[in-house]
């Protein structure tokens, strides 16, 4: 039997939409040496998922029919040596964008019309996953005049210095801590040239225009917290 879909909130959907992204694009950079080893073409049709919890999976395909949720594309494993590893990569990140929005207009098929416009709205505003994967920058080191971070509210601003509230103690900060930020709801890398924000309950790192902060507004939060945060915190 196949299990029915519980209506969701458009933020319900933009979270799942965002955690299984950022699964995908792990996948297609971070891990792709793993990922490129899992597709093996003797093996039979592979999909690749990414799941609520910013992971992802090479595997064969649900077996009920129909399945629970839209399938990702099969057998991407058959075309993995007979093209440059970069344009199969390229390849699978095109077709993950259109398994992720299948996905999210699937869940929000029970949406109006205005809803439905504020989710795709929502998604537009993120680079694709192809976009990522073809665009990749050079991780850059955060530069830390100041030599420590806020543990309460931290800001990271247009010139990539992290801010720290003079209100909250402030503690030593290894060197090398943020050569791996990556965005929490993006998945893209660190870039000096961009604004960042970090959650105040997370702890988790967000491009500015992801979340939807300005330089100037986050001047005037005490304590940000990121959509995810703001949703559990409303949960009963």
């Amino acid at each position: 039997m196949v299990m029915a879909v519980t209506a969701r909130t458009v933020e319900e959907i933009f979270k799942d939409y965002t955690a299984r992204r950022a699964g995908l694009v792990r996948a297609l950079t971070d891990d792709s040496d793993e990922f490129y080893a899992q597709c093996d073409p003797e093996k039979e049709n592979l999909c690749l998922y990414g799941h609520p919890n910013e992971r992802w999976e090479v595997t064969l395909p649900a077996d009920e029919v129909p399945p629970e949720l839209p399938e990702p594309v099969l057998g991407i494993n058959f075309a993995r040596d007979g093209m440059t590893r970069k344009d199969w990569l390229s390849l699978i990140a095109v077709h993950g964008d259109s398994w992720l929005l299948s996905v999210a207009f699937y869940l929000g098929a029970r949406l109006n019309r205005n809803d439905r416009k504020r989710l795709f709205s929502m998604i537009n505003d993120l680079p694709t996953v192809f976009e990522v994967v073809t665009d990749r920058k050079p991780r850059e080191k955060p530069s830390i005049d100041s030599g420590s971070k806020s543990r309460g509210s931290t800001k990271r601003s247009s010139d990539g210095q992290v801010r720290s509230n003079p209100k909250h103690e402030n503690y030593h900060v290894d060197e090398d801590e943020h050569m791996d930020t990556l965005c929490g709801s993006c998945g893209g890398n660190y870039n000096a040239d961009e604004f960042w924000i970090g959650c105040d309950i997370c702890e988790r790192w967000f491009h500015g225009k992801c979340v939807k902060i300005t330089p100037a507004k986050a001047e005037t939060i005490k304590q940000y917290k990121c959509p995810s945060c703001c949703i559990k915190r409303n949960r009963p």
